[in-house]
């Protein structure tokens, strides 16, 4: 724990390590109450971050006798209005991520009640408050944590003495949970939530926090002063509270960020390189122009003890930040450039572009992807999954009208297409909400809809018919926004591909912000698969690199950027009629998170702005770069 964190941070590898530690807490404090032949409270949170909490306990159930009879158990909250059985509702979530799967007993289950009539809310509410001092008050409370630093649905400006109560969600709330609605419409305005002072008074506290999105409340909330504007900041008037986070979600504590702020260091040419380009940017200057002063003025003096003149320590990193920068992403042939990002031999390469969903290939690196080809590498693409769930029904009954009317222009006769179209509105014109399941043929033709729009774009850049392979992964096929866990079959049908194509240069999404997880789930499926691989034997996958790009929610810190390539403004707009392809996916698009922007701005916007970053720490001026990370497996 540093010294600047003022609430106790344990550090994970992942989400999975960090849950199954927690899960392990757990069990010990409910064996032990057993043994005491006492009840054991617990708070318990919703949402994605206690999935994995809650799958491990199950299994501790299941395999290791873990028995929940004399578990008692509160939620933070509920969506108001909302029925108990609605596929979004808390006390749906709960039953099927817990409380169907193990033995506790329904009567020790409390969940705030979003069917209440709202006259009876605050009567209600105080009920509930007095049903947790009843039991004994709660002994561990597990939390979240939202992008806004919200505690159950504590939003900025709740008071430290707040209770149980109705409350309105901010926007950034709603939009943040607008996936598990189908559309912003759709989501509740309102919750019942506890209140901080009702948090507060748990004995023991444990806030779970993943990935990079969450990195910047989770620093606020543990170092910064607390405020009522950033309620996971109270939790700092507790004595018994903990934050266990993955590596993402700690990327802007000081330790890790600012690691010489914290104390000695060892000043390796990362480390180095992260320190200057971040005094530069802090700074408003080149990298070439900081001076020792700049450095002694912002806490690096000791790198100056260390390596000398900040002249040749700016020398170092500005080659490092030049030596990232090629067009030539899969080497440049003929040419032996020890600096250079990738190798020049093998060429030309064998390339899988690994796309989680159909167009991300094109929206995430459709400048490098174009350019691998116009190289003359061997591009494959892979499309993991079938995307089915992102077309919207006016979609599908635009695409049959075009059927139906192109057999009747034909004189083919339109009875079979006729009939499927018939059935397909009438499905769609019956659905009770939007999150009612798609029936197979409807999900079947929305997949080929992005099915046909990935082809064009392959079309488009020049890859070969046989180079292009849709997966349809088995995890992302619930028919839900909800998917299931990478499975062993996904993993297989990986390891076939990867054999089969026998890559040289592996890329795959890295960007596990997605709102969703289908982008992390893709990515373990790659990293697994080349890891057995490897495990096994195959020779050829020494020779495989495999490299990470970040999807459409936010790009690579420039200080971790290992390969950047530059693209020019006619580049950028090659790129952008190749995102067009995918018209499904332009304008109004379902689940696409808090960003309502275009896939294309999106692109443009953080594609310019990485540009922009090289260009203000003193490298060349592009139109636009798309960045790169190595991944060591």
């Amino acid at each position: 724990m540093s010294s600047l964190e003022k609430i106790n941070v344990d550090i994970f590898e992942d989400a999975k390590a960090g849950s199954l530690a927690v899960a392990k807490l757990i069990a010990s404090a409910i064996r032990e109450k057993q043994l005491a032949g006492k009840p054991m409270v617990l708070g318990l949170a919703t949402g994605s971050s206690p999935k994995y909490l809650y799958a491990e306990l199950v299994r501790m159930h299941r395999e290791e006798n873990l028995s929940f009879r004399n578990v008692v158990s509160f939620n933070l909250d509920e969506y108001y209005p909302i029925s108990k059985t609605a596929v979004q509702s808390y006390h749906h979530f709960m039953q099927v991520q817990l409380f169907s799967q193990v033995d506790m007993d329904p009567a020790n289950i409390h969940i705030p009640d979003g069917e209440v009539a709202k006259d009876d809310i605050k009567a209600a509410c105080i009920a509930y408050e007095k049903k947790i001092e009843k039991a004994g008050g709660i002994d561990l409370q597990i939390l979240g944590i939202g992008n806004n630093g919200h505690i159950g649905f504590n939003e900025p400006g709740s008071g430290i003495y707040s209770k149980t109560r109705l409350v309105n969600l901010s926007d950034s709330t709603r939009m943040a949970n607008a996936h598990e609605f189908s559309s912003i419409a759709h989501m509740p305005r309102l919750a019942i939530t506890m209140g901080i002072s009702t948090i507060l008074k748990a004995k023991k506290i444990v806030v779970l926090a993943w990935g990079a999105g969450k990195a910047t409340a989770v620093k606020k909330a543990v170092e910064d002063d607390d405020t009522e504007m950033l309620p996971a900041s109270l939790l700092q008037n507790h004595d018994d509270v903990s934050f266990v986070i993955d590596n993402g979600a700690a990327a802007e504590l000081t330790r890790i960020k600012s690691p010489w702020l914290t104390g000695e260091c060892e000043w390796t040419p990362r480390l180095v390189k992260k320190a200057v380009v971040g005094l530069a940017l802090q700074l408003g200057k080149t990298v070439l122009s900081l001076t020792n002063k700049d450095y002694t003025d912002n806490g690096l003096g000791e790198l100056l003890v260390e390596k000398g003149d900040a002249y040749e320590i700016n020398l170092q990193v500005y080659y490092l930040l030049r030596d990232t920068i090629t067009g030539w992403p899969g080497g440049k042939p003929g040419v032996s450039v020890p600096s250079h990002p990738e190798r020049s031999t093998p060429y030309p390469k064998r390339v899988i572009i690994f796309s989680p969903h159909p167009d991300d290939d094109i929206i995430s690196m459709g400048g490098t992807f174009q350019r691998l080809h116009d190289q003359g590498h061997d591009v494959h693409v892979a499309y993991q999954t079938s995307g089915n769930i992102a077309v919207t029904d006016e979609f599908v009954t635009r695409f049959l009208d075009f059927a139906v009317g192109f057999n009747d222009i034909a004189g083919i006769g339109s009875s079979i297409p006729g009939e499927i179209f018939s059935q397909t509105k009438k499905f769609i014109a019956d659905k009770r909400n939007a999150h009612q399941m798609d029936s197979v043929t409807i999900r079947n033709i929305k997949g080929l809809i992005r099915r046909c729009e990935a082809r064009a774009t392959c079309n488009y850049v020049g890859i070969k018919p046989d180079n292009i392979h849709f997966q349809n992964l088995p995890f992302y096929e619930t028919g839900t926004i909800e998917k299931n866990p990478l499975g062993e079959e996904d993993v297989l049908l990986t390891m076939e591909l990867l054999r089969k194509v026998q890559p040289q240069q592996v890329y795959c999404a890295g960007d596990f912000a997605d709102p969703h997880g289908t982008h992390l789930v893709c990515f373990n499926a790659v990293l697994t698969a080349l890891q057995r691989i490897k495990a096994e034997g195959d020779e050829w996958i020494n020779d495989c690199w495999l490299w990470l790009y970040k999807g459409a929610w936010q790009e690579w810190d420039i200080r971790d950027i290992e390969m950047a390539i530059p693209m020019s403004p006619a580049q950028v707009v090659r790129k952008r009629f190749g995102i067009f392809i995918h018209q499904s996916q332009k304008d109004a698009v379902p689940f696409q998170g808090s960003d309502d922007r275009e896939f294309w701005q999106r692109a443009e916007e953080r594609n310019a702005a990485t540009a922009q970053l090289y260009a203000d720490l003193g490298l060349t001026r592009y139109a636009a770069m798309e960045a790169f990370v190595r991944w060591l497996f």
